[in-house]
């Protein structure tokens, strides 16, 4: 018995996300309130996507896009295909910033398939599509923030395979300032310096520093400066974003809970920073509220609204 696609468009906003927050590599998340919008309707005309702002001109507009392809994956695991799908996207999360734009449109094509699909949040129900999105990204750490909003610890679970994660709620004192520079970076790249194996110390050390941090993220900003302390994996990656590292040495040695925001090169500050940084290149600075929603899917396609375009930020 195949699916039944629901008629009309359905529309989700996804929010940007930092991973690792520091110590917390690949276990740790936060949802920040910087969106993407993305609208679909399936139609007998094959894949087709349009998008406005962050990626225009460069991203695909057909079946490999990663909406689409994310869409596909989770037909498939619905059990059906349409036989084609119009997407349209306004794109606000920089690409290849560290901020989570391939997670958020992972997690868009899951969240307008389900809703695409009669019953779909039924049959593939919420913990299913976390587990689906983090396999589709292969680490939870973004996708799970951007499907649950807040602050996020997720993990692997070796009994049945997939992944899981418990959303916390943050502090509301907490509001974010993420330096964006014009330059990108590559996940893969920024794995592939880190080492196979760690001193144990320093795997002790990060460990400590990560429960604190999540007790700091949730009841005690004020201990988000010791909190956010790593020597897991921002070290080695260092010498291929010297720039990050730069600022990053800058504001903590300000005394601001400055990291990179997962695998860079954007920074990510958990505490206010002050105005006169010294910083060798142009960053565009940013302060985000923490989103507290998640995605957010709704019916009919994208208005004036989810058109506007975000602010600028000050450049720094």
């Amino acid at each position: 018995m195949g699916v039944t696609f629901v008629e009309g468009a359905v529309r989700v906003r996804v929010p940007a996300t930092s991973a690792n927050l520091g110590p917390g590599f690949d276990s740790l998340g936060l949802a920040l309130g910087l969106h993407d919008d993305v609208a679909a309707w399936v139609t007998d005309r094959g894949w087709h996507v349009d998008v406005t702002g962050e990626g225009a001109g460069e991203l695909p507009t057909g079946a490999d896009h990663l909406v689409a392809r994310a869409m596909a994956a989770t037909f498939e695991r619905l059990g059906g295909q349409p036989p084609g799908v119009a997407i349209e996207c306004v794109n606000r999360i920089p690409q290849a910033r560290g901020l989570g734009s391939s997670s958020a449109a992972i997690v868009a094509g899951v969240q307008l398939a389900r809703a695409l699909v009669r019953d779909g949040t039924t049959l593939l129900d919420d913990a299913a599509a976390l587990a689906l999105a983090a396999e589709l990204e292969g680490h939870p750490d973004n996708v799970a923030p951007c499907l649950l909003g807040g602050f996020v610890i997720a993990w692997s679970d070796e009994v049945t395979g997939g992944f899981r994660a418990e959303r916390l709620t943050p502090a509301e004192s907490i509001r974010p300032t993420v330096f964006i520079p014009d330059d990108r970076g590559l996940t893969a790249e920024a794995r592939a310096a880190l080492p196979a194996t760690v001193p144990h110390r320093d795997a002790a050390y990060t460990a400590g520093r990560a429960a604190l941090l999540v007790h700091a993220l949730t009841s005690a900003p004020e201990l988000l400066f010791p909190a956010t302390a790593d020597k897991l994996h921002q070290g080695y990656r260092a010498p291929g974003m010297p720039a990050t590292a730069a600022l990053v040495d800058e504001l903590r040695g300000r005394g601001v809970a400055a990291v990179v925001s997962g695998a860079g090169p954007t920074v990510l500050a958990l505490t206010s920073p002050p105005r006169d940084l010294e910083m060798g290149i142009p960053w565009r600075a940013v302060e985000l509220a923490i989103d507290v929603a998640g995605a957010r899917i709704g019916s009919g396609r994208l208005g004036h609204a989810e058109r506007a375009p975000v602010a600028a930020g000050r450049k720094s």
